[in-house]
C-alpha cells in the first residue's frame, strides 16, 4: 500500500508556497512604487476600442464571418501593453507617462483628449494655469478704438424681453480673462486681464444671454467681479472655482433646479495660430468644452458637449478644437458640472482674438445652442413630458 505522506504533504506545502509568493510579489510592486488605481484602470479601458472588442468576441462564436487575419485586438503586443498601463499607470505611446509623477508640473498637460477637433493633438492640448494675484490686481486701460461703433442690446430699436422662465444661466469663474488687441501696452498672455466687463469674458457672456433672449431663451447670467471676490477674501486666483461653487449653488437653490443648462465661460491662453479659423472668408475665435471627470455623472455632461460639438462643427468645420476631460491632478476636475447634465465650460477664442472674431463665434454658438434646446423641448411636447 502506497504511503499518502507525499500527497499530504503538498496539500499543505502548495498553498503555503502560493502565500509566499503572492506575499513577495506584493512586496517587489510595493518598493517599486507601482499602483493599480482604478484610475489607472479606467483610463486603460477608455482607452480600448469598444467596436473591436465586440467583434473580438462575437469572432468566438463565428468564424466564418470573422476569420483569423481579422483579429487585431489581442496579439501579444496589444496584450503587454494593456497589462503595462494597468499596472503602472504606463502608456508606452504616451511620453507624458513616462514622466508624469517625476517632473513637477508635468500633470498639468495630462488632459484627455475625447474629441479631438481639427489640428488637436498632445502638443496643443489646453492646460490651466490662472495668473498670481498680483497680476490680476495689475489693471490696463481699454482700447476705446476697438469699441467705437458697437452697441448693446440695451441701445437697440428692437426691444427684448426676458422670459419668466429662465432656462440658462451664464457665469465666469475668471471673469478677468481679456484680450490682447482689447488692451493698450498689452503683449504678453499673462497681461491679458481686465475688470471691465466691455472687454472681458463677462462681455461675450453678455452677448451670448442677449442672442438666446432673442430666440425666446430665458437668460441669468451672473456679473461677479472674481478678482474683487477673491481679493476680498484673501484667497489666490486657484480658488475662483470655489467663489463660482457657491454662485453656482445658490442660483440652483434660489430657482429649484428650473435651470437646465449652465455655462461658465473662458477665453484659453493660445496663441491665434491655434485659436483662430477662417471660414468663408471669415475669421472666428475658436472654441472647446472642457468636462470634469471628479462629477460622477460626468459621461453624460460628456455627451452634451459632444453633441454640441457636433452640431458645431456641421455648419462651421473647424470652429470646434474639441472636447477635452480633466480630473482634479489638471485642474479643479468638477467645474460646477455636478449641478446639471447640462452644464459646461466653453473657451471661447484665445488672448490674440480681437472683438469681431469673438462676437463671430459667440453668435454661432448661440445658433446653436438655441437649436439643440428648441429641438429637444419640441421632442418633449411630442412625447407628453
Amino acid at each position: 500500500m502506497k504511503s499518502t505522506r507525499p500527497f499530504i504533504l503538498k496539500l499543505v506545502y502548495v498553498p503555503i508556497l502560493i502565500i509566499l509568493l503572492m506575499f513577495s510579489l506584493i512586496g517587489i510592486l510595493i518598493s517599486m512604487n507601482v499602483t493599480l488605481d482604478s484610475r489607472s484602470i479606467q483610463r486603460t479601458i477608455g482607452e480600448l476600442n469598444t467596436e473591436e472588442l465586440f467583434v473580438h468576441f462575437l469572432q468566438f462564436e463565428n468564424h466564418y464571418f470573422y476569420p483569423e487575419s481579422k483579429n487585431p485586438l489581442l496579439t501579444t503586443s496589444n496584450l503587454s501593453t494593456l497589462a503595462i498601463q494597468l499596472a503602472t499607470s504606463v502608456k508606452p505611446t504616451d511620453a507624458r507617462t513616462f514622466l508624469g509623477n517625476e517632473l513637477p508640473g508635468l500633470r498639468l498637460y495630462d488632459t484627455e483628449i475625447a474629441v479631438a477637433g481639427e489640428g488637436t493633438n498632445l502638443s496643443n492640448i489646453p492646460y490651466e494655469s490662472p495668473p498670481p494675484t498680483e497680476i490680476l490686481l495689475q489693471e490696463r486701460k481699454v482700447v476705446e478704438e476697438e469699441l467705437k461703433g458697437r452697441t448693446t442690446g440695451d441701445s437697440d430699436d428692437e426691444q427684448i424681453t426676458n422670459p419668466e422662465e429662465k432656462t440658462v444661466f451664464i457665469y465666469q469663474s475668471h471673469s478677468w480673462e481679456s484680450f490682447l488687441p482689447l488692451l493698450e501696452g498689452a503683449e504678453q498672455p499673462n497681461e491679458a486681464i481686465s475688470s471691465d466687463e466691455r472687454v472681458n469674458v463677462i462681455g461675450l457672456g453678455s452677448r451670448l444671454a442677449e442672442n438666446l433672449i432673442k430666440k425666446g431663451i430665458g437668460v441669468e447670467q451672473d456679473k461677479t467681479n472674481m478678482t474683487q471676490e477673491l481679493q476680498q477674501k484673501g484667497w489666490k486666483s486657484t480658488k475662483a472655482y470655489t467663489v463660482s461653487g457657491t454662485i453656482v449653488d445658490q442660483a440652483a437653490t434660489a430657482t429649484k433646479g428650473e435651470y437646465v443648462y449652465y455655462i461658465d465661460i473662458h477665453r484659453d491662453s493660445a496663441r491665434k495660430n491655434i485659436t483662430t479659423k477662417t471660414i468663408n472668408g471669415e475669421t472666428y475665435a475658436r472654441l472647446y468644452f472642457v468636462v470634469g471627470k471628479e462629477n460622477e455623472n460626468y459621461l453624460e455632461n460628456l455627451d452634451f458637449a459632444k453633441t454640441l460639438h457636433q452640431k458645431l462643427e456641421k455648419k462651421y468645420p473647424g470652429i470646434s478644437r474639441g472636447v477635452f476631460l480633466k480630473s482634479k491632478s489638471e485642474g479643479n476636475g468638477v467645474y460646477n458640472q455636478d449641478v446639471s447634465n447640462k452644464a459646461m465650460l466653453i473657451e471661447i477664442g484665445g488672448v490674440d482674438n480681437n472683438l469681431d472674431e469673438l462676437e463671430r463665434t459667440v453668435d454661432v454658438f448661440a445658433d446653436i445652442l438655441a437649436e439643440y434646446h428648441w429641438e429637444n423641448h419640441e421632442a418633449k411636447e411630442v412625447n407628453g413630458q
